[in-house]
């Protein structure tokens, strides 16, 4: 059984950071880009940040110099660090996985809730 289990969100004032981990079990991690997407109230997900197998990352410009995503092959876990946060950063945050073998294969966590406050 595949689950991708996010934490680390929470209410946090603007210009401050958080750092959400997203633990990945059932899948071979090593295989697996990763992302991380957001849904603000009222409008649609959105890709924040992906990872590829081999740590290649890329980010949507609205947090880019902000946050930073990573990996740790070891501990099958994806971080997004989130840096000089800004209330339009509110948002449910969601862990992606996705691959290729054989046919496409994606995963998605529950969500972590970020609430960033003016």
């Amino acid at each position: 059984q595949v689950q991708l289990v996010e934490s680390g969100g929470g209410l946090v004032q603007a210009g401050g950071s958080l750092r959400l981990s997203c633990a990945a079990s059932g899948i071979n991690f090593n295989s697996y880009a990763m992302a991380w997407y957001r849904q603000a109230p009222g409008k649609q997900r959105e890709l924040v940040a992906t990872i590829t197998k081999v740590g290649s990352t890329n980010y949507a410009d609205s947090v880019k110099g902000r946050f930073t995503i990573s990996r740790d092959n070891a501990k099958n876990t994806v971080y997004l660090q989130m840096n000089s946060l800004k209330p339009e950063d509110t948002a449910v945050y969601y862990c992606n996985a996705n691959a290729f073998i054989l046919t496409i294969l994606i995963y998605w966590g529950q969500g972590t809730q970020v609430t960033v406050s003016s």
